[in-house]
């Protein structure tokens, strides 16, 4: 089966439609005159051809075929293509019954594929879609052909007809007279009664692949003579859907446009498509969140007149693509896809994670309907490139909470239930047990930093109890007890410790602190304290942070492990094997205060 089309003895421009017949003809439309005339001219529809193939060389032909798929893919065609192979005959009679191979035109072929023939019988649903239309179809299959094998009967766009009409076709489908054969063609077949369904052998005809058009509309550029870019064919494709009809169409009118050698621009200009390597640099502009570059390409191929709409609708095509790019690398090979295309696509899908690409695909989604219905279409579009430009650099809430786990050593019960299952988690730190006690744990770093926030011995005049934090650890617990996880993280890896006092906090901060990190701080604990609190940045190098802390007994409890006898003789029994984690199995030791060594966390060799 080839995939080019017609061959050139059967389609050259003083043929009817693509037979042969040798007669002079006026301009026929490409869709027309490049029309299929038998199994091996058919495009992408491998599984139908061998189906049917295989069912004639067998001889179990059935009583009635149902053809399904969107506009343009063949179901007519293929319908007369079935009819004039059922009633395929050579003047010699050495054709004796049904055959796929027809290789030169037979005595009923130009009438056939030309509807004209009397024993094939084609009916249009739309406009017939009543009972007696179908009773009329019921009294003549009685009666054997005139002169062909069958009697087919072609029916398009059956899903059209009555419920009426459809019960009177059902008895005659199901044991229609052995001269008789039925193909029935839709693009809507769940509107087609069950009981059609189960008395039909179903063709499901697929939409044709790009590259597979491309290849077709090179070999009738060829044919016609004209002079055609690769990337002009690729965007004729692209824009048909997989419909090959309307890939035909596209083809005849750009070749009328450019009355010369069809270009990728003039073929943009003519489908009102935005310049494919202008939506790639919007694309990269709005990756980096740089709204300000975004406007302006934006703005400027609006200026040049650019359809808002069709702007988001490229560039949601682009960021399918790249997704595709980065699930099946392979994916960037089609030729259908302009070498910018493919080579950029290839770059963003390295450095972009699939997270921000399904963000991005689901706010253009949104805002391409927010767009349609917007009284002023560019402003809207506009505020759609802000809202994708705003949440570029954002993470997603699970790489928040990775990013706190990994940041500031074991999270909360709530983050933990927060990471997808499945996740790996960085090793953690133990936890604080205490299970006597109704306070979330959390992380001991140099101390315990589970202690609980003491209440105020006096209450405030009607109004809640005020609480008293008095050491930092105090403060971390407040926020783990607050579900509070981007402070909580914050206080653990970004925050080092000059002077605490109730009401006041002096830090220093770690170059990579967020700039509202104090005042947000500041608000949060005047809201869990019930207190106003001051919050002050200092110059002073402070003491190193929770993480840190933490990482340097992780780091001495592993040292000490290491140097154990008997952990060193496991090692050696089972080589590769690493440490990844120390717990203390001794009971709880008292709560302390201070900010300094921690007896829990001193390593002891008989403690593992």
């Amino acid at each position: 089966m080839t995939d080019a089309g017609a061959p050139p003895e059967k389609s050259d421009s003083t043929d009817q439609g693509g037979l042969g017949l040798g007669a002079p003809a006026p301009y026929r439309v490409l869709a027309r005159k490049y029309r299929p005339s038998g199994f091996e001219d058919l495009i992408g529809q491998d599984a139908v051809v061998r189906t049917v193939s295989n069912a004639f060389e067998t001889g179990r032909i059935p009583q009635a075929w149902i053809l399904t798929g969107v506009r343009g893919v063949g179901k007519t065609t293929t319908a007369r293509i079935l009819a004039r192979a059922l009633n395929y005959e050579l003047p010699d009679g050495s054709v004796k019954g049904p055959t796929i191979h027809m290789p030169t035109l037979g005595v009923h072929c130009r009438a056939i594929m030309e509807s004209r023939h009397m024993d094939v019988l084609e009916m249009d649903a739309a406009s017939h879609t009543g009972v007696d239309d179908v009773r009329q179809i019921n009294d003549s299959v009685r009666y054997a052909p005139a002169s062909a094998r069958y009697k087919v009967y072609i029916i398009d766009e059956v899903h059209m007809l009555s419920t009426a009409a459809f019960n009177a076709f059902l008895k005659t489908l199901e044991e229609p007279p052995e001269h008789a054969k039925f193909v029935f063609a839709t693009t809507e077949i769940r509107k087609v009664p069950v009981t059609v369904l189960s008395r039909c052998q179903r063709f499901d005809l697929r939409r044709v692949e790009a590259d597979v058009l491309m290849t077709h509309l090179s070999n009738i550029a060829k044919k016609e003579g004209v002079e055609v870019e690769p990337e002009a064919l690729g965007i004729i494709a692209r824009a048909a859907e997989g419909s090959v009809r309307d890939s035909l169409s596209l083809f005849d009118q750009a070749i009328a446009h450019a009355a010369g050698k069809v270009r990728a621009d003039e073929v943009r200009q003519m489908l009102g498509l935005a310049d494919r390597t202008r939506v790639i640099d919007l694309f990269e502009s709005l990756a980096r969140g740089d709204i300000a570059s975004a406007f302006r390409e934006f703005r400027d191929q609006y200026d040049t007149g650019a359809d808002p709409v069709v702007v988001l609708s490229d560039l949601a095509e682009f960021v399918n693509f790249v997704t595709r790019v980065k699930i099946v690398p392979a994916t960037a090979d089609n030729v259908a896809y302009g070498e910018t295309e493919r080579v950029r696509a290839r770059d963003f899908a390295t450095k972009l994670s699939m997270r921000v690409l399904s963000r991005m695909w689901q706010m253009l989604l949104k805002g391409i309907a927010e767009v349609q219905g917007a009284t002023r279409p560019a402003a809207a579009a506009e505020m759609v490139l802000v809202r994708i430009a705003y949440v570029a650099d954002l993470p997603t809430p699970d790489e928040a909470i990775r990013m706190i786990e990994q940041n500031g050593g074991a999270s909360s019960t709530a983050a933990t239930a927060a990471v997808p299952r499945g996740t790996p988690a960085p090793v953690a730190s133990a936890m604080a047990s205490a299970p006597a006690r109704p306070a979330a744990p959390a992380p001991r770093s140099g101390a315990e930093a589970s202690l609980r926030p003491q209440m105020a011995p006096a209450a405030e005049a009607q109004g809640a109890p005020t609480l008293r934090i008095t050491s930092f650890p105090q403060l971390v617990a407040l926020a783990a007890e607050k579900r509070d996880l981007l402070i909580k993280g914050a206080l653990e890896s970004d925050m080092r410790l000059v002077r605490i006092e109730d009401g006041r906090l002096e830090v220093a901060l770690e170059p990579n602190a967020a700039k509202t990190l104090i005042n947000d701080l500041s608000r949060k604990l005047d809201q869990w304290t019930g207190k106003r609190w001051t919050v002050v940045v200092s110059n002073a190098a402070g003491q190193p942070t929770l993480r840190s802390q933490h990482e340097a007994a992780r780091n001495q409890r592993e040292r000490a492990a290491e140097a154990d006898p008997r952990v060193q003789e496991v090692l050696a029994r089972f080589p590769g094997t690493k440490i990844l984690e120390v717990r203390r199995l001794a009971p709880e030791l008292p709560e302390s205060d201070s900010i300094g060594e921690d007896p829990a966390e001193t390593p002891d060799n008989d403690d593992f």
